[in-house]
């Protein structure tokens, strides 16, 4: 790293948006993580390309990210640059039935954008607490809905610096995967096909599902969503709740009382707390039903 790469990346963006040292444990919604040595907040695909060719020109490691909602960070912090693609990078517009929305935009404002226009299909999505760049590369999901089925298009950056538009069958979307995974590409924005409906069932079925979340989900508590993938053939909650788990904590994380399948900070968590207990819970849950849990949470930085 340079002695000018402050600078260098301040030249890119602007001063308000470089924060050095900082606080992971600010950015992630499991509210917890040391310090990376850099957060840059981009702005648009021109800044995204150029800060990655800076890191790279630099051998300076990075790694993109959204809100943080499906992030673990290291109690040690990551050394490097966080490029974050978020609140400078989340416009949302609609044309006839397709909605546009850049890759830093929350679903909950995607979906609240369809429901304006009396759109449908969205409506499994406007709980999830991530954005439509993350949805994209995990091909999120819930209540029976995934992104795939309703995404027209994304633009990505690839490894090379190029800017393409990928067809949703040219995603690859699968169960938590996807294209941009196997390549390590970044998702700039894009374009969701949905269908013309009435707005009142529209918006009963979003607070029907919000209904369902408040009250099965830990939402008071701080964490990052489903922590394990679903096993074929199984839920991973009763797994858990099975091998005793319901409510097992290690330091200043538990096993959620209200869904096994959520690992919570129950307020002073460390990242390594939250390890210990995902690695407990993997190995009981193996030795009581003979299944290997994998988790959904992505882990970044040092431990």
């Amino acid at each position: 790293m340079t002695i000018d790469f402050r600078k260098e990346l301040i030249e890119i963006t602007e001063e308000t948006r470089v924060q050095e040292q900082e606080p992971m444990s600010r950015h992630t919604t499991f509210r917890l993580g040391g310090n990376a040595d850099y957060l840059v907040d981009a702005k648009n695909a021109d800044e995204v390309k150029a800060l990655i060719d800076l890191c790279k020109r630099e051998n300076v490691p990075f790694y993109v990210i959204g809100n943080g909602s499906n992030l673990l960070v290291g109690d040690k912090g990551y050394r490097g640059v966080i490029i974050r693609i978020f609140k400078h990078m989340n416009e949302v517009w609609v044309k006839e039935n397709v909605v546009y929305a850049q890759a830093g935009a929350l679903l909950s404002k995607i979906a609240n954008a369809a429901l304006a226009e009396s759109l449908t299909g969205f409506e499994f999505a406007a709980g999830i607490p991530g954005t439509l760049g993350g949805a994209v590369v995990m091909n999120a999901g819930a209540y029976g809905g995934e992104l795939k089925d309703v995404l027209q298009w994304a633009e990505v950056v690839t490894d090379d610096g190029e800017i393409l538009r990928l067809s949703v069958e040219e995603l690859e979307l699968g169960y938590r995967t996807s294209i941009i995974v196997k390549k390590g590409y970044v998702v700039l924005g894009g374009a969701i096909q949905l269908q013309k409906s009435d707005k009142d069932k529209i918006k009963a079925q979003m607070d029907d599902l919000k209904e369902r979340r408040i009250t099965k989900q830990p939402l008071e508590y701080p964490s990052a969503g489903s922590t394990f993938k679903r096993p074929v053939g199984y839920f991973a909650g009763k797994l858990i709740d099975d091998a005793g788990l319901r409510g097992f904590k290690l330091g200043g994380a538990q096993v959620s009382q209200k869904h096994c399948g959520f690992v919570i900070n129950t307020g002073n968590a460390t990242a390594k707390d939250v390890v210990d207990l995902i690695e407990e819970v993997q190995k009981r849950v193996k030795g009581n039903a003979g299944v290997t849990l994998e988790t959904e949470v992505r882990r970044l930085g040092d431990f």
